[in-house]
Formats: structure tokens, C-alpha cells, sequence
């Protein structure tokens, strides 16, 4: 089911939406409760980020497939039922190229092929293979609202 300029998906917070491109796919579940996400950034701080139940957790992954999809599950589970937080890299880290990988938390997450993977704290933004790039994810009470193309997308329970 393709997303031709603009759609609301449902997705209850027991399920998980992948928007699936040529080189990189993106998970999204719903936060499902009020909870913090703390973000370490490169100066040595913390952020806290306050989300509300119909938030969104986005995890964009370098790589496609059922390992990737596999991943993208546990990095979810690590975010919402762990409580892991997020560590955001300073410029030029060797260790950005290594990442499979990137996070960002709250109601709008843009996705941009043109970033280093895992340096910027803004949440509002995140790293996403070419055929992603550009697209808005944009909570809504049941669901996500998604703009731009998608032409690949699955819905699956966690």
C-alpha cells in the first residue's frame, strides 16, 4: 500500500509501521504512554525530552530486509520498554559511520538523506536512506500522518 503526498496510517501501540526504501528502512511505534527519553549530547549534557502517549519513536536503519526489521524491534523495545536514552555524537566522529542505526523521538520527524548519522540532537530530524528522504512523520491520536511518497509500507505487531 503506497503513500502517494500524503495519508494517516492507524497504528496502535502494539504494532509497528515500516516504511521500507531502496537502501534503508524506518520503523514507527507509537510511545503509548507519557514518559522522558534522555538525550546525551556532544557538549557532555542531557536532554530530556517529554513525550506524550501519541508520540512517535523512529528508528531509521541502513539496510532492508528481516534482520533489519529485526533490529529496528529491538531498538523499539530498547527506547520504550527499557528506557534506554539516546546518545547523540559530536561532527566528524569516526564511530557516525559505523552506526546501522538512528533515533529520533516526538510528534514530527522529518527524514533527510543529507545528514551525518548520529549527530544531532534536534529530534525533529533524521537521517534516512535517499528514497525516504523527505519525508514528514507527524503524530496523530490514532495513528501517524505521512508526507510525501512511500511506496513500500508494512504494518506488524510487535
Amino acid at each position: 500500500m503506497p503513500i502517494r503526498q500524503r495519508g494517516v496510517l492507524r497504528i496502535d501501540t502494539s504494532e509497528i509501521l515500516f516504511l521500507r526504501g531502496e537502501s534503508g528502512t524506518v520503523g514507527i511505534v507509537k510511545s503509548g504512554d507519557p514518559r522522558m527519553v534522555f538525550i546525551g549530547t556532544p557538549d557532555e549534557d542531557e536532554v530530556v525530552m517529554f513525550l506524550e502517549k501519541e508520540d512517535l519513536l523512529v528508528i531509521s536503519a541502513f539496510g532492508e530486509g528481516t534482520e533489519i526489521e529485526k533490529g529496528i524491534k529491538c531498538m523499539a523495545y530498547l527506547l520504550r520498554e527499557m528506557e534506554s536514552p539516546i546518545v547523540v555524537l559530536p561532527d566528524n566522529h569516526p564511530t557516525s559511520k559505523r552506526l546501522k542505526m538512528v533515533v529520533a523521538v516526538g510528534s514530527n520527524v522529518r527524514l533527510d538523506c543529507n545528514i551525518v548519522p548520529g549527530t544531532h540532537p534536534e529530534q525533529d530530524i533524521l537521517c534516512a536512506c535517499e528514497t525516504l528522504s523527505g519525508v514528514k512523520l507527524n503524530s496523530t491520536e490514532e495513528g501517524v500522518l505521512i508526507e510525501g511518497n512511500v511506496e513500500n509500507l508494512k504494518l506488524e505487531t510487535l
